[in-house]
């Protein structure tokens, strides 16, 4: 944690009270999604860091842990219950058959789009306000 010398204004604590607040809407927005959907918000999240993994990741029980910032053990029930729901499947890797991959199936392709589609309208909407707090947060930036 970093301290500065100055104390905060009350300004500051507001304009850092306000940005919470938008972010926290916008995850409530999220997880009412994902729950119409039919699945959990975290099991959403794992299908967007499936489908949006940085060129050269794979998407190996370790990594999708890793990115979600979770345990291993936390990643494979929410791998175990996707499969359940059809959402995903694991793979033999092509090159080391030894290495499991997560895939996405084609309801889960089509589960995440939905999502996605709501919450690109959703930024589209409150994504200016979100900006406007931020950029109160970080004093006009």
């Amino acid at each position: 944690m970093t301290r500065r010398s100055a104390p905060l204004a009350i300004r500051e604590f507001q304009d850092l009270a306000e940005f919470r607040y938008q972010i926290r809407r916008f995850l409530r927005f999220s997880e009412d999604q994902a729950r119409a959907s039919g699945i959990e918000p975290q099991q959403h999240q794992l299908l967007l860091v499936i489908k949006g993994l940085p060129d050269g990741a794979k998407p190996t029980i370790g990594e999708l842990a890793s990115r979600m910032l979770i345990r291993h053990h936390s990643a494979v029930e929410l791998v175990d219950r996707l499969i359940d729901h059809g959402a995903v499947k694991r793979v033999s890797a092509e090159t080391d058959h030894r290495e499991v991959l997560v895939r996405l199936t084609k309801k889960g392709e089509a589960l995440l789009h939905g999502l996605s589609v709501a919450h690109h309208e959703e930024l589209r909407a409150k994504g200016p306000e979100l900006m406007k707090t931020l950029n109160g947060v970080l004093g006009g930036a």
